[in-house]
């Protein structure tokens, strides 16, 4: 929703620094290259080990700029620009997730042939039929799997655990009918925000990102179960919604 990282389900997002600024022709010419080399690098990987897929249950457009504020306001504490192209990182910056597309991931699939999908979007509308709307609440911010030794930092669910677990479980009992493994890891659902292995400034913005969201609180409806395709290469993973089906529709 990683998995791609820790419990919770939420895939991987790599982050990759971005070039200094300039204004030399080079410059430019290496910015204008990047997405048809980020464009071949995913076609190639596709065609080779087939789509990364996730089911998740996306978070909608007002509760993600609250969401961005918050780490808006951990980032400019620290002394990171945030102004600019793509939110630029600092040097001593953890691996923010892209910030307009976030989601709370039920089921991590990895690479998937293309064949699989028309079942696979029959399971997205047969789940979501048999579910309903519900409301989740966002509060308070922790780090896998500690602070002190952080992988990845998070917002905590406060309200809404036992129905996207029970979504979650419905789709795990409709991927073991169509062959794939159940998942036996302990469902706990959480907002994935940065990646944080092997980054010194770790330990000191999840520090900073509990104290932030110690009264941090939204609450919003989710409605929709999405299959989503990650997409890697030329900088942070994208997300791209390929099934969309309403919750008790």
């Amino acid at each position: 929703m990683t998995d791609a990282g820790p419990v919770g389900r939420q895939p991987a997002a790599s982050v990759a620094d971005d070039a200094p600024d300039g204004s030399g022709p080079s410059n430019g010419r290496r910015e204008a290259a990047a997405p048809e080399a980020a464009a071949r690098e995913t076609a190639a990987l596709r065609e080779a080990t087939g789509r990364r897929l996730f089911f998740a249950v996306p978070v909608p457009a007002e509760t993600i700029r609250a969401v961005a504020a918050l780490v808006e306001g951990v980032r400019a504490t620290d002394g990171v620009a945030i102004v600019g192209p793509a939110h630029r990182r600092g040097a001593h910056d953890v691996r923010w997730v892209r910030l307009d597309d976030l989601h709370l991931t039920l089921r991590f699939l990895g690479p998937t042939p293309d064949e699989r999908l028309p079942e696979l979007t029959a399971a997205v509308h047969d789940v979501a039929r048999n579910g309903r709307p519900f409301e989740v609440r966002l509060a308070g911010a922790g780090a896998f799997p500690s602070p002190e030794r952080p992988r990845a930092l998070w917002l905590g669910v406060a309200r809404g655990t036992a129905e996207l677990a029970e979504v979650a479980a419905g789709l795990d009992s409709a991927l073991v009918a169509l062959g794939w493994p159940s998942d036996e890891r302990p469902f706990r659902p959480h907002l994935t925000l940065a990646r944080s292995d092997g980054v010194r400034a770790g330990p000191r913005l999840a520090r900073r990102l509990m104290a932030a969201a110690e009264g941090f609180s939204i609450t919003w409806r989710a409605e929709r179960l999405v299959l989503f395709e990650s997409l890697t290469g030329g900088g942070r993973a994208r997300y791209v919604p390929l099934v969309e089906a309403r919750l008790g529709g």
